[in-house]
């Protein structure tokens, strides 16, 4: 009779190879403590590069730390920040909406046939909101009730609604709007304090709630993680898809609203290219543009770090060019990170 297998010290347990098996292979704590993931997150690392730009700045230039350029330095990122907030939320859901520079257009457009009638600003305001709601109920329509890919719905929307804005115009301008209206994208609540910077964070509180504690909100997060998932867990699909694209055509309204307020004027060609500077600062700000991740805190840092990059550029009298140019190499490698970052990960696993 054989002899019974002697019972492993753990010490022998502990050391597979002194016994002669073959070592099993252990799988990390990857997650870590709260402060190593809070320390590793892209926010604080994004966070780190907007002190640096803060601090380079104000070395580069003299005027950059005085109070009255910071705060005229909010209006380039608090109108598109509202935008990129509400598109967020879509592209966590893995959809896109690239209309919203012309829903701008139109929205505009709308709001400078109606001051040349004699509307007040309060009628105005819901002019522009009115027509940037409407707008996001086609693009919502078209992608939630149709079934059409939003990518190709929203380039298809955003010539339809920038042309319509060439039709009605041509080459002329919108002026002669009530003096009032100029609150809404010149005032001030207090000392440097504007009223856009204010409209600025009570939106982003606003999304940052409904994304982040709200059941919607997580309804959200689980159509972009697994849209066949979602389904079969009873969320509905359509119906929060639609209501995101009716977001986002609502802040496209109030971004009009407020831009055609602090340039005073609607043109055709009224913030040409946008659609192209909210999706970086969304990217930027950690929103997977697979889908399915990001955060409102994310985007908020991105929104002051692109603003104070153009900001810092317009101290030093850098072409508008070289801005663009640093905008779409910002977008390639934002989305870059992470796909490299994945890869390098799979070759070492």
């Amino acid at each position: 009779m054989s002899a019974p297998n002697p019972v492993s010290t753990p010490a022998e347990a502990a050391h597979p190879r002194d016994t002669g098996e073959t070592p099993r292979r252990t799988i990390p704590d990857r997650l870590g403590t709260p402060l190593s993931r809070l320390l590793s997150s892209w926010e604080v690392l994004l966070f780190g590069v907007a002190v640096a730009i803060f601090v380079f700045n104000s070395l580069a230039s003299p005027y950059f730390l005085d109070v009255w350029n910071l705060s005229d330095a909010t209006f380039n990122f608090t109108e598109k920040a509202m935008i990129a907030f509400a598109m967020a939320l879509l592209v966590i859901s893995g959809e896109i909406d690239l209309s919203v520079a012309a829903i701008i257009a139109l929205a505009s457009t709308a709001m400078g046939a109606a001051a040349q009638l004699g509307v007040g600003a309060p009628g105005l305001a819901l002019i522009g909101i009115g027509v940037g709601l409407a707008c996001g109920l086609v693009n919502g329509t078209l992608v939630s009730v149709l079934k059409l890919p939003s990518i190709v719905v929203t380039i298809g929307t955003m010539s339809l609604f920038r042309g319509i804005s060439y039709i009605v115009l041509g080459d002329q301008a919108y002026g002669k709007y009530p003096a009032d209206f100029a609150f809404f994208g010149q005032g001030y609540v207090v000392w440097v304090i504007s009223f856009e910077f204010v409209l600025f964070a009570a939106v982003a509180c606003a999304f940052a709630l409904l994304l982040h504690t709200s059941n919607f909100g997580r309804q959200v997060y689980v159509i972009g993680n697994n849209e066949f998932a979602a389904r079969f867990s009873g969320i509905p699909v359509e119906r929060v898809k639609f209501i995101l694209f009716l977001l986002t055509g609502l802040m496209s309204g109030v971004a009009a609203v407020c831009l055609t307020s602090r340039l005073g004027s609607t043109r055709p060609s009224i913030a040409q290219g946008w659609e192209l500077e909210v999706v970086t600062m969304v990217v930027l700000g950690g929103v997977s543009i697979l889908g399915g991740a990001g955060t409102i805190g994310g985007v908020v840092i991105a929104a002051f770090v692109m603003g104070l990059v153009s900001f810092g550029l317009g101290l030093l009298n850098v072409p508008g060019i070289v801005m663009s140019i640093f905008i779409g190499l910002l977008l390639i490698i934002t989305i870059a990170i992470p796909i490299i970052a994945r890869r390098v990960r799979a070759m070492k696993s």
